[in-house]
């Protein structure tokens, strides 16, 4: 394969911009914060010269902005991805030792955009619906799409349009665990969506005895990787449904996410 192969694509960012104040869940503070900590009024002149430099310092939770889960992230009665026990051996101040962020793979892979409010005939759904599998596979019926095994799936919420508005971002609407159930049996490689849970984020699953049961039902019993505040906007507004989706998560050893630049290839 040659570049010349890539030269029918463009590439689609679905990254959110990451500013101090940005959207944040209230348990995972700071949010995000930097500041230049080194101004190139402190270079030292008799080693550099004419030559200065500046530098700043980055404080951010793993979970804030643009971010994929690692296996770590989530477990369910005391038990990870894989059967590994939360304990002190796995669970260290310095990070896990199992199932830690430096696991995270580089994706490049079959994406597919589901859009919610499309269906709906809305801009977003509103704060508090639970998507159903029943309304992602009306999805997949009216774009004339498949979920296959490996494909990496972007639901689409229209939450990305109230980025710059905290407050309403985060009263956002989310998945059911039907919907999680469904991508699970479907074998998929990832999914991910526009809002800061994947789950809706109020509600309590009695089933299954807790709250954000796709997170139970995609990371801890499927390896199944969750991304989370994509900025689908632009992706939405190109009109494909179906991509390359290409993400490269920053690796921490032990850590329980990464930060991550997805985007999509979409056909020129």
């Amino acid at each position: 394969m040659t570049l010349k192969d890539f030269s029918g694509y463009k590439v689609i960012d679905l990254e959110f911009l990451r500013t101090v104040g940005m959207p944040g869940m209230p348990t995972h503070k700071p949010a995000f914060g930097f500041e230049i900590t080194h101004p190139h009024e402190d270079t030292d002149r008799s080693i550099q010269g004419t030559r200065t430099s500046a530098w700043g310092s980055i404080i951010s939770n793993e979970h804030s902005g643009t971010h994929v889960d690692a296996f770590c992230h989530q477990a369910e009665n005391g038990f990870m991805h894989g059967g590994f026990k939360v304990s002190p051996e796995t669970e260290t101040k310095a990070g896990f030792t199992v199932n830690g962020a430096e696991n995270l793979p580089i994706f490049f892979d079959r994406g597919i955009l589901l859009d919610v409010p499309a269906i709906k005939g809305v801009e977003s759904i509103e704060p508090g619906y639970q998507v159903t599998a029943e309304d992602l596979e009306e999805c997949c019926r009216v774009e004339g799409v498949n979920i296959t095994a490996g494909s990496v799936v972007l639901v689409n919420l229209g939450n990305a349009r109230f980025w710059n508005d905290r407050e309403r971002y985060l009263k956002c609407g989310g998945m059911s665990a039907g919907a999680s159930q469904m991508l699970a049996d479907k074998k998929v490689k990832a999914v991910g969506a526009d809002n800061f849970a994947w789950d809706e984020p109020t509600h309590f699953e009695d089933d299954m005895h807790c709250n954000g049961p796709g997170h139970v039902i995609l990371i801890v019993r499927s390896g199944i990787n969750i991304f989370e505040n994509l900025n689908l906007a632009p992706l939405v507004e190109s009109g494909q449904k179906e991509f390359i989706f290409v993400a490269a998560p920053i690796r921490i050893k032990g850590a329980t996410g990464g930060s991550v630049r997805p985007f999509a290839l979409v056909a020129d």
